[in-house]
């Protein structure tokens, strides 16, 4: 079945469907990474995007429900340039295309990724539309020139969890999945898989979910915190109520200006307790500590990223989803940036240097990786021993 793939300023990609069928409009941006594609549909932060992936084949390893970051895909579209029909891989579930298809997601390839990539590059991230319906070419841009972008927008509120749970009580959805080796220190699951032990809890944190990845929650438990996550909503009298040992801000979806109703409470919570931000979290943070955020050209997808550590002046390779970046120049004089993107010099990571706080634009937890960041699960663990 034939795809059209529309964009506001009349510029277009006529591909072949796969997937499922229909319309769907969002923000189209660019993923530069080269595995990953399960986690990307599956990261809430994606919601209201068309997703285009640079890398020219995706779906040669099929899908796996392990490798999930939430319960479905949030992504409005996705955008390929030749999709695998025969996966392989043992651990392969399904494949890319009867999953979308599940999920009723619209994907399209046979399109010059590279061509569309270039062109957001020089034009920036902008609305579109996916679409296997017959219509002209002038009324499918028109319809994504009017269709809603992410500006101002406020998707936390369709991913957030809707009651308070702990995650993985059961101490069995973060187990961390190894090869069969004697050397790993592994064992055996009734599935088949080796998993290393987990250690015991020292910690228990309120996790903010704004829209968590699994992988961050697998990731918290697997540094000896136990988690409780809460709605997005949730008020810094309620959270303090829990009598946690620290707060974690997750990452999501969105606009970070729209959500001033929850800047306002994550800035009752500072000085009360550690706060640990990724991503969305660490916008939010930005604006709870008297910051801003601006819009990014096309942003920072993929897991490539170079970050300079301005403390120590390592660099990091970092992997990394965002469209939006907090403003360096708003920041109050006792906040301090200890982290840049060595691409475009903007912010990937701040400090308060009066209270026990601090954020990361980028994913510690990356799956399947980089892991170059993974040690700012451990700074959390020890900023929270600090202030016992």
């Amino acid at each position: 079945m034939n795809a059209l793939l529309a964009l506001e300023d009349g510029r277009h990609f006529k591909g072949m469907a796969f997937g499922s069928t229909g319309t769907s409009c969002g923000e189209i941006c660019f993923n530069t990474s080269m595995t990953g594609y399960q986690e990307i549909l599956t990261d809430p932060s994606y919601r209201g995007q068309i997703v285009t992936m640079t890398y020219p084949l995706i779906g040669n390893y099929g899908v796996s429900n392990l490798d999930s970051e939430s319960s479905t895909p949030h992504v409005r579209g996705f955008v390929i340039e030749e999709l695998c029909d025969a996966p392989s891989n043992w651990r392969s579930e399904q494949s890319l295309d009867a999953y979308l298809l599940d999920h009723d997601i619209i994907g399209i390839q046979g399109i010059d990724t590279r061509s569309l990539t270039k062109h957001l590059r020089e034009r920036g991230a902008m609305k579109a539309l996916l679409t296997t319906e017959n219509i002209t070419v002038d009324e499918a841009c028109k319809k994504a020139a009017s269709s809603e972008g992410v500006v101002g927008m406020d998707f936390v509120q369709e991913v957030t969890t809707s009651k308070t749970y702990r995650w993985d009580p059961e101490d069995l959805l973060s187990r961390e999945w190894t090869l069969a080796n004697p050397a790993h220190n592994a064992s055996l699951s009734e599935n088949g898989n080796y998993y290393h032990p987990l250690p015991d809890p020292d910690y228990r944190i309120v996790a903010y979910d704004f829209g968590i990845k699994h992988n961050i929650l697998r990731s918290l438990r697997q540094e000896g915190f136990v988690v409780d996550v809460v709605n997005a909503k949730t008020t810094a009298k309620d959270v303090l109520a829990m009598k946690p040992d620290g707060v974690f801000l997750s990452n999501g979806p969105g606009d970070p200006e729209a959500l001033s109703h929850i800047h306002k409470e994550i800035a009752s919570l500072i000085g009360k307790l550690p706060l640990f931000g990724i991503c969305l979290g660490h916008q939010i943070l930005g604006h709870a500590l008297g910051g801003k955020t601006f819009k990014l050209k096309f942003g920072h997808r993929g897991g490539n990223q170079p970050v300079k550590d301005l403390r120590t002046g390592n660099v990091a390779i970092t992997s990394q989803n965002h469209g939006f970046a907090v403003d360096s120049e708003a920041l109050p004089s006792d906040t301090e940036v200890t982290h840049i993107n060595l691409n475009d010099g903007t912010v990937e990571g701040l400090r308060s240097t009066a209270y026990p706080v601090f954020s990361v634009q980028y994913h510690p937890e990356a799956a399947p990786g980089p892991h170059d960041a993974r040690y700012f699960f451990s700074e959390f663990a020890k900023l929270i021993e600090q202030e016992r």
